[in-house]
């Protein structure tokens, strides 16, 4: 589903020195699963994330979603790939002068779709969601936990294969992250839609991931098969995470 071929992306900082934000690695991810991108800050996971649909394009290496070489693709080429790679944002990033409604048919009106379809998905994503009577109602007018739904459903909207989401419960209470993750489950059950989710919470973790990553500075140390309680870690820093939850 998602391949990673010995990707890189090094950084230039302020005083010209460079920093490896992921050094070269290989990474399959499964069609319909839930997949972890662990880490403690600094670790690279957010870069990691950014990599798979090219909104940070690799220095190095090979990125292939469904089949297709996105590192090989022109401009226009990965614009529609991208369609079929839904992102939620860990800051929401939804238009604060758009309605619910308005934020989740964007990326359709960006597609050209028809606005006969438009509302029709709307509708169907907004139910999906858990948020059929916020519809005309502003970002301003929800909680934390409401516009990360938002975010969800306009990630939703294309129909797409793969769902991006970096860091999307860390400024949220317990109580609304479990709604949060409970949603992200149910997309991912119901329509086989895989997830892709950058945390450093061992619990989000343990709740909804089948697979995690372990990252530590730019390094992938292991993928970690997880098992509710029971998880495995071979790693030193990979141990330390687990004890710590």
């Amino acid at each position: 589903m998602i391949k990673l071929e010995q990707v890189c992306k090094r950084f230039q900082r302020h005083d010209k020195t460079w920093f490896d934000a992921v050094l070269p690695l290989d990474l399959h991810i499964r069609q319909g699963e839930i997949f972890g991108l662990m880490g403690y800050s600094g670790a690279g996971k957010s870069t990691l994330l950014r990599l798979i649909n090219l909104l940070e394009r690799p220095d190095a290496g090979r990125v292939a979603v469904d089949g297709k070489d996105l590192t090989a693709m022109n401009a226009h080429a990965l614009r529609q790939a991208r369609r079929n790679i839904g992102m939620v944002f860990q800051q929401f990033n939804l238009l604060a002068n758009r309605t619910v409604a308005g934020n989740i048919a964007f990326p359709l009106e960006v597609a050209g779709v028809a606005r006969h379809r438009i509302a029709t998905r709307v509708e169907e994503c907004l139910d999906i969601v858990g948020l059929s009577e916020y519809a005309q109602q502003y970002p301003a007018q929800l909680s934390g936990g409401q516009k990360q739904r938002v975010g969800i459903a306009r990630a939703l909207a294309p129909n797409p294969h793969v769902i991006l989401a970096d860091e999307p419960t860390s400024a949220l209470d317990p109580a609304t992250t479990r709604s949060v993750l409970n949603c992200l489950q149910d997309i991912n059950q119901r329509f086989n839609v895989t997830v892709v989710i950058v945390t450093h919470e061992m619990s989000v973790i343990r709740r909804i991931c089948d697979r995690t990553a372990l990252l530590h500075r730019g390094q992938l140390l292991e993928v970690i098969d997880v098992q509710g309680n029971h998880i495995n870690a071979q790693s030193a820093i990979g141990r330390e995470l687990v004890e710590e939850a």
